[in-house]
Parts: structure tokens; sequence; C-alpha cells
């Protein structure tokens, strides 16, 4: 459990209720779905399957962003190094000649000279003019382009975060349950104060996903404002530099951890498994680096949505994964940083503390919203953490978080008592979430005041609060506490 989570998308190749239970079988944790792909009755089939199969795996909806795509082609197009290529906002199919784009204004945000980047990089094109509905440039190296291949447009040429496109598709994700939204090209706080404004307080959470200049510059404060960030490492490369993509992976895991956001790192994990049932030994390497840097979820993105070999690919990085976070090193407890001040912060430093001075088993959060058990997941601790709520849609959410399984219990959390916390405990014991032989420790908010988020930490021995508080004595005369589907 100690390992990143595994984010997998589905799409042709997996949108399969066989598939995704294979898929949650082999790891996924995280089932994504991405909008700029299909349309929302696509979408909102793959949900029903999703939660007719795997109730309690979160669901994670890229919204489209203002990013520029490949229209649906008849052919894939092939280029060679200075090759005169057409881009084309209008949708007239006659003209095959020309490649047809979304984005209307697309010939309003360029300039003669600017760069094109399609497809995460791999090609690239040189504008060379620019008319009312195209955009003629040429070639710079060879390539081919499918549809709804991405095309990025310069830092300047970048339009409005949140299109209409993107306010449709997040009131279809609140109707759906749906649990995260990906956001693109974040710049601010104010971008994502932006959305939470159109999702509401109780719509999906909002991942933000870092990929331009203005998102670095701006960092610290989309971390603070966001549930969690996303490392687009493709559009990231293109709009910084390719050399300068390892260290601000790092920067950027750095930061979140300051805060206590879960960070997902995302683009091309394991490529090669797209046609290939084995990784390339690089692609080991990159998803072992990132759960040593403190990864909180590793994501797939065309390996699992159009690839041949889905299941082989959570499976593969499922089990390197694994085996990275059994070295010592990835289970180093990672303190809040000096001079940081607060309850929730001192709280988090002694749970590591505790959990490092005895042999506590498991880490039971009780928590409402998430809150205590995003603080103790983002310190990473050796042992699992049981997440307990009262809220179906947070204990989704809670699985999204490192070394962390989400309990969803049908108890009344009280403001004037601490009582649901041992019954919380008793309904883990009667579903063997622990046992007798657990010592654990239980973190959660008592007596809630404004800031104080997270103030109390207990540890028990499960065989003497089975015993003190008579719970097998209650075997015969209560019924096992139930699980209601998530």
């Amino acid at each position: 459990m100690n390992q990143a989570k595994i984010i997998a998308t589905i799409g042709p190749s997996t949108r399969d209720a066989n598939l995704i239970a294979e898929l949650v079988a082999a790891g996924m944790a995280v089932a994504r779905l991405n909008a700029a792909h299909g349309n929302l009755q696509w979408h909102s089939e793959a949900i029903d399957l999703i939660r007719q199969v795997a109730s309690q795996v979160p669901i994670l909806l890229d919204l489209p962003g203002a990013k520029v795509r490949t229209r649906e082609l008849e052919h894939e197009r092939s280029f060679k190094a200075g090759d005169r290529v057409i881009f084309t906002t209008s949708e007239d199919p006659s003209d095959t000649q020309k490649v047809p784009v979304s984005g209307a204004a697309l010939h309003q945000n360029l300039a003669v000279g600017d760069v094109l980047s399609a497809d995460d990089g791999a090609i690239s094109f040189a504008v060379l003019e620019i008319g009312d509905e195209e955009v003629v440039c040429r070639a710079q190296c060879d390539g081919t382009l499918g549809s709804h291949k991405g095309i990025s447009l310069p830092p300047a040429a970048q339009t409005s975060l949140l299109t209409d496109r993107d306010r449709e598709i997040i009131e279809f994700a609140k109707h759906k349950g749906v649990d995260f939204v990906g956001v693109s090209f974040v710049s601010s706080a104010e971008h994502v104060e932006g959305v939470r404004a159109v999702t509401g307080k109780r719509g999906p959470r909002i991942i933000a996903k870092i990929e331009s200049q203005d998102g670095l510059d701006h960092l610290e404060e989309i971390a603070a404002s966001a549930d969690g960030l996303l490392v687009d490492r493709g559009d990231l490369a293109v709009q910084t530099s390719l050399e300068s993509l390892v260290m601000l992976q790092k920067h950027i895991l750095e930061v979140a951890r300051a805060v206590s956001k879960p960070v997902i790192i995302a683009t091309e994990m394991l490529h090669s498994m797209i046609e290939n049932p084995t990784p390339t030994k690089a692609e080991v390497s990159d998803i072992g680096n990132a759960v040593l840097d403190g990864a909180s979820a590793l994501m797939l993105s065309g390996e699992t949505a159009i690839g041949k070999f889905p299941v082989q690919a959570v499976s593969v990085m499922r089990r390197i994964a694994a085996a990275v976070a059994d070295h010592d090193q990835v289970n180093l407890d990672r303190q809040t940083e000096e001079g940081t001040r607060g309850i929730p912060p001192a709280m988090t430093e002694a749970v590591s503390l505790i959990t490092r001075r005895l042999p506590v088993t498991k880490i039971i959060a009780i928590t409402i919203g998430g809150y205590a058990a995003r603080m103790v997941a983002a310190s990473r601790p050796r042992q699992p953490i049981l997440a307990v709520s009262n809220d179906p849609a947070t204990v989704r959410s809670l699985n999204l978080l490192p070394g962390t399984e989400g309990v969803y219990v049908d108890a009344p959390f009280l403001r004037s008592s601490t009582d649901h916390i041992v019954q919380c405990l008793e309904i883990l014991w009667r579903r063997g979430k622990v046992v007798d032989e657990d010592l654990v420790l239980v973190t959660s908010l008592g007596y809630p005041r404004p800031g104080n988020r997270m103030n109390m930490i207990q540890t028990h021995v499960i065989a003497d609060l089975a015993e003190a508080l008579g719970w097998r004595q209650r075997d015969g005369a209560q019924e096992t506490p139930k699980a209601r589907p998530v």
C-alpha cells in the first residue's frame, strides 16, 4: 500500500466491464477519462461501467481546455521536414489537403515565426503565413499526425482557461458524480478558483495540470489552491525545455509536498507498451525515480486508452512501484519543513515520530472531508493508512493518496463528542480491516473549531479495545455493520 497509486485512462481499448475489472485487479486505483476525445454519451456510458464494476474507484475527467487539437481525420497525415502544411479551422470536409483543427480563433493568437508543436513535441511546425481560417507552416521534422492530436501553442498565444465546452463538461461531471476534474494550462490560483466557482463546494475536486511557464511561475499559489497537481510532461517540455524537465518535475513534487497535496506524474511513462508487451529499461527507471521523488500517483494515457496491452501495462507499473516502495529510501519519513507552524503540521510531525518509535501496524485517519488523511499521506509513512469517512465521495477521492485506502462508514461524526472514533474502530474490526494483533495510530479531529483541522492522536492495541469495550460480547447480539456501496 505504500506505493504510488496507478491512474489508467479508459478509452476504446478498455471501455468494457471485464477489462475494467481486470485493470482494477492489476492495480488501477483511479480511472481517468479524457473529455477531449469522444462525446458525452460515450463518457456517460464509461462512467456507468466503472461505477458498476468498481464503485470504490474514483474517476478523473480531464477537461479539453483551450488546447488546439486535430479534428477527426479520415487518414493520418505524414510530413517530411520542409513540407508546407496548412492547418485550417474550417469545418469543410472537402479540402483533404489541409489539416483541420479545433480552435476557431487560432489565426488570431499566432504570429509569423511562432513554432507549433504537435503530439507532445514529436513534430514541430514554423508559422509562415496566417489567413482568416488557416495557418500555413513548414514542417521542421518528419512525422505523422492522427486524429485528436494536441497542438501546443507558444505561451503568448494561450487563450482563456475555461471554455464554454469546459463549463458544459463540468456540469456533466457534477451530474455523474465524477470525483476529480483535470484542468489544463493552469496559470494562477485565480484560475483554480474560477473553476471552483463552477464546480461548487460539493462538486469534483480540482487537479491543476502544470504544463506551462506561467504555471511554474505561480506554482506555490496553485498548489495551495488546487486539490492536487498533475505534471503534464508533454506540454511542459515543449513550453519550457526538454533538458529542464527532470528538475522541474522534482521541484513541482517538492512544492506540493510542502502543502501536503497529491501530485500525479503523467506522459509516456510506459509509452512503448502501446505496441509492445514489455517496457523499455528507461521507462522502468523513469517510474522508479518518480516514486522515489515522492509522486502520489503515476498515470497511463495511451497505454491503456488505445494500447494493445492495457492490463499488462498496469501490472508492470504496479510491480515497478511496489519494488521501489520496498526500498528503505522511499520509506524515509518526510518531515514538515522547518519553520512551519500550526496544529496540523505539528500533528503530522507527531504521527511520523510515533510511527518510527512504536511498532505501529496501521494508521487510521478519521476524517469528514479528507484533510487528516491527506496530511498523514504526505509524510509517506511506512504503515498503510485507512482513511475513514462517512462521505462516499470523500472516500473515493482518498484512494488517490499514496499508501491510502478509503473506507466508508455509515455513522454520524459528532461535534460535541468523540464517540464516533470508537464506533469507527469497531466497524473496521468487524470488517477485518484491523485485527486483534494490530497496534494502530488514530488521528482525527475532536471538538472542531476553526483552524483545528486535525488535533487528536491516539494509539491502541486492537485486542485491548475489543476486550475493554465488549466488542466480542456483542457479536451474537448485534448485526455486523455493513458498508453501503460507494
